[in-house]
């Protein structure tokens, strides 16, 4: 396990304390699912990210295909 100096927003800081009394959950336990569900949330808009690109590719390159049919087709 890694130790981790952090800074938080004061505000932050008491929402998360406030939290932690009603909820009865260590800080140190709170923040590593935190940090966790961040991690998981930021993979899947990098994943989103990377299909939209893709995506893109794919039907430009479906586009041109289907050009060159129509030409080869229709003689256009």
């Amino acid at each position: 396990m890694k130790t981790v100096l952090l800074k938080l927003d004061d505000s932050i800081f008491v929402e998360t304390e406030n939290i932690l009394t009603r909820i009865k959950r260590p800080r140190n336990r709170y923040i590593n699912e935190a940090v966790e569900f961040y991690n998981k949330f930021q993979k899947r808009q990098l994943l989103e990210k990377k299909y939209r690109f893709e995506a893109a590719l794919v039907i430009e390159e479906s586009l041109k295909v289907m050009k060159e049919f129509e030409e080869a087709e229709y003689g256009h």
